[in-house]
């Protein structure tokens, strides 16, 4: 008698990853931050900061880690590796597998670090096999220039079929959540078009949440 077909594990729907804009006054954001991690599941805050002197960019990170870590997610900063421990944060997202490289031993295994900038699939692969907690693809560079969208799905498809390591996938807009949800990421981090749309960012990030949920499989 025949065996019948194995079926395939069904795939949990990723989780999103909120990227801040630059937070310069961190109680007047923290006003807006909070309803926003109140309107839906949220795994994690990549806290992006304005330039300051190290003493008040801790004060920051400080002002907003509870907000952040009180609902469950992680509060990852942008860069600054060094601030993590004393300013409460849960890691740090580096850019680069060169700045990826340099802080991951200051970081693990107690604190998140995150992969970002890799340009190649190899340097994407040098930071997994150097334990990155996550690598993310699709992120606009610091001239705003990024991928096209179809090599952007092409690279989490890849990823999600080859690797264990999470994926963060970066959406520009909310169009961009659906698609990259079905090519494979783990979790899908969106920003600026949370913080300018005209509905409030609570109510935008509902919307990405909602564009998360997968197609039934036929």
């Amino acid at each position: 008698m025949a065996s019948p077909p194995q079926t395939e594990a069904k795939r949990v729907a990723p989780r999103l990853y909120l990227v801040t804009p630059r937070v310069e006054d961190a109680v007047a954001f923290a006003r807006e931050l909070a309803p926003v991690l109140a309107a839906t599941d949220i795994a994690a805050v990549l806290l992006r900061l304005a330039p300051g002197g190290e003493s008040e960019l801790i004060r920051r990170v400080k002002a907003l880690a509870p907000i952040v870590q009180g609902t469950g997610a992680a509060l990852v900063l942008d860069g600054h590796p060094d601030l993590v421990a004393r300013a409460g944060a849960d890691g740090a997202h580096l850019t680069g597998i060169d700045a990826f490289n340099d802080a991951i031993g200051s970081l693990k295994p107690d604190r998140i670090a995150g992969a970002g900038g890799m340009h190649t699939r190899h340097d994407s692969m040098l930071a997994a096999e150097a334990s990155a907690d996550y690598v993310l693809f699709g992120e606009p560079d610091v001239d705003g220039a990024r991928p096209s969208f179809g090599a952007i799905e092409d690279r989490v498809a890849w990823w999600a079929e080859v690797f264990q390591s999470p994926c963060v996938a970066f959406a520009a807009n909310f169009d961009e959540v659906g698609p990259l949800a079905a090519a494979g990421a783990d979790f899908v981090a969106i920003g600026d078009c949370i913080w300018s749309d005209a509905r409030g960012p609570a109510i935008a990030i509902a919307d990405a949440a909602e564009r998360l949920t997968l197609p039934e499989k036929v």
